[in-house]
């Protein structure tokens, strides 16, 4: 069995393991080409044993590579009360960040 790790960023979980490419909420400061490290660590399986954290590993970290910053497709809300005139459109794009994990430690 392959080794991965359970991170946390942006508050959302991922399931990752080397070389995977993942798309997570966009982190200030990270540029294409750069590499950033995971520190919220919830569980580790490095192939035989699996830890998990309470609520994380101390002392874990996942390294990855930022490979570019893009846009999610867009969401549209609508809102609309039949014959009383009242509609509401709004719309939402959410800046992510594409990155490739490097390493688990």
């Amino acid at each position: 069995m392959d080794a991965y790790a359970v991170i946390e960023t942006g508050g959302k979980q991922y399931r990752v393991k080397k070389d995977d490419v993942v798309a997570v909420e966009l982190i200030e400061g990270a540029e294409a080409g750069q590499s950033i490290q995971f520190d919220r660590v919830l569980a580790l399986n490095d192939g035989s044993s699996l830890k998990v954290g309470a609520p994380v590993l101390e002392g874990a970290s996942v390294s990855a590579e930022v490979l570019e910053a893009f846009r999610a497709p867009k969401v549209v809300a609508f809102k609309k009360k039949r014959r009383k005139g009242y509609h509401r459109k709004v719309g939402h794009r959410q800046d992510l960040l594409r990155v490739k994990i490097t390493s688990i430690a």
